[in-house]
C-alpha cells in the first residue's frame, strides 16, 4: 500500500502568505502533490494563489482568519495580557464566552465537514490551528472534526501558545489545554524541532514526529533577469551594501539588535556608512506590539541608518501590485550583501534556511533551536552568542564587528563560508529529507486514514450541531 494516494485537506487561518507557517505549508503541498496525493485547502484568508491547490478545491471561511471580527472578539475577551489593562471576567461571563466559542466552532466544523463529504477527503493537515490561538474558531472546528466526526488529522505544530507571554493566563485555560493540542491516540502530531518534541512530550504526554523546516536547495535562488531589477526598482545603487532582515516585524525577531549591529558597524568603519542600506523585507507581523515599529525606527534614526521597509514590494510569488513589480523574499536575498538574523526565540528559522540557499553571508544569534537542531548540521553563519546585558540588549563585541566587516569586504572568504553552509543545509534540510519523512509518516498513518475515508463515505448527510 506504499503507493496509495489520498485526498488531503490543509486547514489554516491563512495560506499563501510569506509567514513561516504559510511557507512551510506550501512546501508540504508541493511534496505531497509530487507524491501523487490530491490536495484541498480551507482557510480564513488566501493571501495569494496556491500553486498546488486549484481554486475549485479551496474553501474560504472568513471567520477563521487571524484578523476576523470574531477572532478579535475572542482574543480580547479571553487573553488578559493582550490589553495594556489586563481584563478580569466573572466565572459566569467566562462560561458564556466559552459556550459561544464552542457553538460557533462547531458550526464551522459542520461547514468544513460538508466540504469534506462533497470531495471525499481522507485526511486533514491542520497547520498550527491547535498550537497557537490565532484562529480560535479554527482550533475548535478542527478538534470537533477529529473528536466528534472521526476524521484522521495530522497536526503540524510550528510553535505553541504557552511560549508566548501575550497568551499567558487565558480565561479559557481548561478548554485550551484540552484542544491545543488534543491528545487522542488516533491523531498524529508533527513538530519542527527536537526541542518542541521534548516540550510536547513533557507538557502534553504526546509523542510527536519531528519534521524540520525545509528549503528547496535543489532549485536555489540565483540572479536572473527578474530579480536583477530589484536594486533599480527599489532605488538602490549597484555599489550600495544591502543588509537584509528577511523577516516580519515582530518583537521576538529583535530587529533593534540587528540595527544596533549595523549602527556600530557604520561607526567603526565610516568608509562603509554612506553605502549601507538596512532592509526589512516583510510586513508588520501578526505579533506586532503597537510601539515596536516606532521603537526600531527610533534606533535606526539614532544611528542614522538608511532604513527601508519594503513589504509592499514583497509577495509569496512574483507578481505586480498597482503596476509595480513585486519580488519574493528569495529575490531579495539574492541581492543581499549580508543577512541579519538575531532572534531571541524562533520555532525553527525559515529565513536562516532561505539565506543559506541564496548563498548570502549571515550573522545569527545562537538561539535555542539553532543550538539544538541547526548548528550540528555544519552550517557556518557568523554566530553571536545569545548573551544580553542588564538592559536586555544583545552583547555585540568588537571582534564581532571585525568579523562582519570581513564578510562584507572579503568576497572570497565570504564565498567559502556560504558554500559550506549551502552544502550542509542542503543535506540536512533539503526537500529530499522532507519527501522521505513526510512520505513515511503518511504511510505509517495509512490505516487510520483509510478508516477515516470509510467513515466519510458512510455518512449520508452533513453533520449538524
Amino acid at each position: 500500500m506504499k503507493d496509495e494516494r489520498f485526498k488531503i485537506c490543509f486547514i489554516s487561518g491563512k495560506l499563501g502568505d510569506v509567514d513561516g507557517v504559510s511557507l512551510e505549508a506550501d512546501k508540504w503541498m508541493e511534496v505531497l502533490s509530487e507524491l501523487g496525493h490530491d490536495l484541498f485547502a480551507v482557510a480564513g484568508l488566501f493571501r495569494s494563489e496556491l500553486d498546488y491547490v486549484a481554486a475549485k478545491k479551496r474553501l474560504l471561511i472568513e471567520d477563521l482568519s487571524f484578523d476576523s471580527p470574531r477572532q478579535s472578539y475572542y482574543e480580547s475577551s479571553v487573553f488578559p495580557f493582550l490589553s495594556k489593562r489586563p481584563i478580569h471576567l466573572s466565572d459566569k461571563k467566562v462560561g458564556s464566552i466559552e459556550s459561544e466559542l464552542l457553538r460557533e466552532g462547531r458550526e464551522i466544523a459542520a461547514q468544513i465537514y460538508e466540504f469534506i463529504q462533497q470531495n471525499k477527503i481522507d485526511l486533514i493537515i491542520a497547520e498550527n490551528t491547535n498550537a497557537m490561538p490565532m484562529t480560535l474558531l479554527g482550533a475548535v472546528a478542527v478538534y470537533e472534526l477529529a473528536s466528534e466526526m472521526g476524521m484522521a488529522v495530522l497536526f503540524h505544530h510550528h510553535d505553541f501558545w504557552w511560549e508566548r507571554s501575550r497568551f499567558s493566563d487565558p480565561c479559557i485555560d481548561s478548554l485550551m489545554n484540552r484542544i491545543m493540542p488534543p491528545r487522542d491516540l488516533s491523531l498524529e502530531h508533527v513538530v519542527i524541532s527536537s526541542y518542541a518534541a521534548h516540550i510536547l512530550r513533557s507538557v502534553k504526554r504526546v509523542m510527536p514526529h519531528i519534521i524540520p523546516n525545509c528549503e528547496d536547495f535543489e532549485h536555489p535562488p540565483v540572479p536572473d533577469e527578474y530579480n536583477s531589477q530589484f536594486r533599480r526598482e527599489l532605488g538602490f545603487r549597484e555599489d550600495d551594501i544591502l543588509i537584509v532582515q528577511p523577516t516580519r516585524i515582530v518583537p521576538r525577531k529583535r530587529i533593534e539588535d540587528s540595527l544596533r549591529l549595523t549602527g556600530r558597524l557604520m561607526e567603526r568603519y565610516p568608509e562603509l556608512a554612506d553605502r549601507i542600506r538596512f532592509i526589512i523585507s516583510l510586513y508588520h507581523g501578526d505579533e506586532l506590539e503597537t510601539d515596536y515599529l516606532q521603537e526600531i525606527q527610533v534606533v535606526a534614526s539614532r544611528y542614522e541608518i538608511s532604513l527601508h521597509m519594503i513589504s509592499d514590494r514583497v509577495a509569496s510569488n512574483r507578481c505586480r501590485r498597482k503596476g509595480k513589480i513585486c519580488f519574493t523574499n528569495r529575490d531579495v536575498l539574492v541581492n543581499a550583501d549580508l543577512v541579519t538574523y538575531l532572534p531571541l526565540w524562533e520555532g525553527f528559522g525559515n529565513a536562516l534556511l532561505e539565506a543559506f540557499a541564496a548563498r548570502v553571508p549571515v550573522v545569527s544569534t545562537t538561539y535555542l533551536v539553532y543550538k539544538t537542531d541547526i548548528k550540528g548540521s555544519g552550517v557556518r553563519p557568523l554566530e553571536i552568542r545569545d548573551h544580553y546585558d542588564e538592559k536586555g540588549r544583545l552583547i555585540i563585541d568588537d571582534r564581532t564587528l571585525e568579523a562582519v566587516y570581513r564578510l562584507i569586504a572579503d568576497k572570497e572568504y565570504a564565498g567559502m563560508r556560504v558554500e559550506e553552509s549551502f552544502c550542509a543545509a542542503a543535506a540536512e534540510f533539503g526537500y529530499s529529507q522532507l519527501r522521505e519523512r513526510l512520505g513515511a509518516l503518511i504511510v505509517s498513518y495509512a490505516d487510520e486514514i483509510r478508516a477515516s475515508r470509510r467513515r466519510v463515505r458512510k455518512s449520508q448527510q452533513s453533520y449538524y450541531v
